[in-house]
């Protein structure tokens, strides 16, 4: 009797396992499908442009003014001497992204690292938190979104674009950063391209490290996410003087008051509150 009560305990106990075991693998594979439907978005809008014929013409560019932009024919002799100041040309990328700012305002940009799976989105809310478990269709789910820090000021523009992405077990979203501390990977990948509606730039990546949130009251310790922008030129090498020895390997690359810089950043697991972070520069020369 003994037996049997404890056989069917243990038969219960087996089947309640399978089914917690089943729902973390289909949250797995959701999760990892819905990442990989973000890293799709930008060649879904430009099949979208095409259907539409949205693209324009090789004659055709944009202009920026106090109404907007517009498309025009740079053959119409009579609308150079007004445009001529704010041209602003723009590639099918950056098509693409105004493309998808009609599906969600909040979507300011795409981000690039060529041969990993780093290829999303990148979204900036009204604060940090919501795009930790929304995707760019603002729909919950665990990998979130890849997003800008509330605080970088586009009119400016800030000094560094701070951007944060989860760390998820299926290699999807930020994961491969922390693939950065190996320097071989860093030779394979060194740069980093961001794309918004008004300008496509690539950043060279010139660190590399780890490091952690630090408790609040804590005023000694160099705390990189508190960076956005430099105030005047000590804060700046300030922050390029701490990144360069937090640094795992030395890039060779580095950067100076009046560069525009790039933050990406993840979780990382070396310790409690871990994370992981690469930095670059823009490139003057794209």
């Amino acid at each position: 009797m003994i037996n049997s009560h404890l056989k069917r305990k243990v038969q219960l106990l087996f089947v309640i396992i399978a089914v917690i075991s089943s729902a973390y693998i289909i949250r797995y594979f959701y999760d990892m499908s819905i990442a990989k439907n973000q890293s799709n978005l930008l060649n879904s809008a430009f099949a979208n442009l095409i259907s539409n014929d949205m693209i324009s013409p090789d004659n055709n560019f944009t202009i920026q003014n106090e109404q907007g932009n517009k498309s025009v024919d740079k053959n119409d002799e009579s609308l150079h001497e007004e445009i001529e100041p704010k041209i602003i040309e723009k590639n099918d990328r950056m098509i693409k992204i105004e493309e998808l700012q009609k599906e969600n305002s909040d979507i300011i940009g795409w981000l690039e690292i060529s041969g990993t799976v780093i290829n999303y989105p990148v979204l900036q809310g009204t604060d940090n938190d919501f795009y930790v478990d929304h995707n760019y269709k603002k729909q919950k789910t665990a990998s979130g979104s890849i997003f800008v820090d509330v605080d970088y000021d586009w009119s400016m523009p800030s000094t560094n674009l701070l951007i944060y992405g989860h760390n998820m077990k299926n290699g999807t979203m930020f994961t491969s950063l922390v693939n950065y501390k190996s320097k071989k990977y860093y030779d394979a990948h060194p740069s980093i391209r961001f794309t918004t509606s008004s300008e496509d730039s690539k950043y060279e990546i010139i660190a590399a490290f780890e490091s952690k949130v630090y408790p609040s009251t804590d005023t000694n310790s160099f705390k990189y996410y508190n960076f956005i922008n430099a105030r005047n030129e000590d804060e700046f090498n300030f922050f390029m003087s701490n990144i360069k020895k937090l640094s795992i390997y030395d890039t060779g690359k580095t950067a100076v008051y009046g560069d525009s810089l790039i933050t990406l950043s993840t979780c990382a697991y070396h310790t409690k509150n871990g994370r992981f972070a690469i930095v670059g520069r823009k490139r003057t020369n794209q």
